[in-house]
């Protein structure tokens, strides 16, 4: 794949999975400091990752909610949250994937992190 197939996957990738609305405002607010970083983005995290065949966007949504949460980095993972239901995945799932951050990083993280999935998925029904 060419670096420019590759960033036309992961732009129809990251608008398939976050939104139109939101790559639209992340392009828009992209200044030349950030150009080269949502570039390279657009590329790798949505190009290459999230485009490989290995898993599908269900379980890498599962995946990056978990990672997200046990880091508690809370924009990123409110914004996922929305990207998992635009994923397939039922809330019932999200809740799933939050007991087993429980048990592996701690009931802290879960705590903030099933806070912030309910107020999220509240507001995307």
């Amino acid at each position: 794949m060419t670096e420019e197939e590759r960033a036309a996957a992961g732009m129809r990738i990251r608008r398939e999975v976050l939104g139109d609305e939101h790559v639209d405002r992340a392009a828009a607010g992209t200044t030349e400091f950030t150009a080269d970083f949502q570039d390279f983005i657009t590329r790798y995290a949505w190009g290459e990752v999230w485009n490989r065949p290995g898993l599908t966007r269900q379980e890498r949504s599962m995946i990056t909610l978990a990672t997200l949460a046990a880091l508690g980095r809370d924009d990123e993972f409110v914004l996922h949250v929305r990207a998992a239901l635009r994923n397939g995945l039922r809330p019932g799932d999200i809740a799933e994937v939050l007991l087993q951050v429980a048990v592996y990083a701690g009931v802290p993280a879960a705590n903030r992190a099933f806070k912030l999935a309910a107020a999220t998925i509240d507001s995307y029904s």
